[in-house]
């Protein structure tokens, strides 16, 4: 399985393993929280977007991910189960690596693009057991910053999204009923 970091470029599963443990032990007085998501754009096909993000809390981290495709995947029920099922599938590599270098203590959060508001709010319960289920922590929209911020800007989907319209008032002329008019020219002669 190979990952993208914006800071090292694409890396293999060890490597970025080894990213993520150096980053913890440049700070080791620091807490730190090991965030999973996956996220998923449909198109001809489905993009999945899977990141690890190790942030130290209240000092900001580092991320890295895994984009692949796959068939096209209509339901959203069974997109959001897939996605769910990707996170799971990290976190356990992630959790056996960690156990075997002594940093099993870290918590490790399974972000999910679902919420109690919109369409995932009928299957919300059925993935948050499903993780919790598996020994993670599950979190939910709108804190699963992970899967709805970090994989979401991987998938693309921000470039898809229409920007919103920003009209721009033209710049206030010096006129009488402009304040400071008649000081601007003050002093000036």
């Amino acid at each position: 399985m190979e990952f993208i970091s914006p800071t090292y470029g694409k890396l293999s599963f060890d490597r970025m393993f080894q990213q993520l443990v150096d980053y913890m032990r440049e700070e080791p007085e620091q807490r730190y929280h090991l965030i999973i998501g996956t996220d998923s754009l449909l198109g001809d096909d489905t993009c999945f977007v899977t990141a690890v993000v190790i942030h130290r809390v209240g000092h900001g981290g580092r991320y890295f991910y895994h984009k692949f495709r796959n068939r096209k995947i209509e339901s959203l029920r069974q997109r959001i189960l897939f996605e769910a099922s990707l996170s799971l599938e990290t976190a356990s590599q992630i959790s056996a690596e960690l156990a075997k270098n002594g940093v099993s203590e870290l918590p490790v959060e399974i972000h999910l693009d679902v919420g109690d508001r919109g369409e995932t709010k009928r299957i919300i319960r059925e993935v948050v057991g499903m993780v919790q289920g598996s020994g993670y922590a599950a979190v939910t929209k709108p804190d699963s910053y992970g899967a709805s911020k970090v994989a979401d800007r991987e998938t693309g989907k921000a470039t898809l999204r229409p920007r919103p319209l920003v009209r721009k008032s033209p710049a206030p002329g010096p006129t009488s009923a402009s304040p400071g008019a008649s000081r601007a020219g003050a002093g000036r002669a």
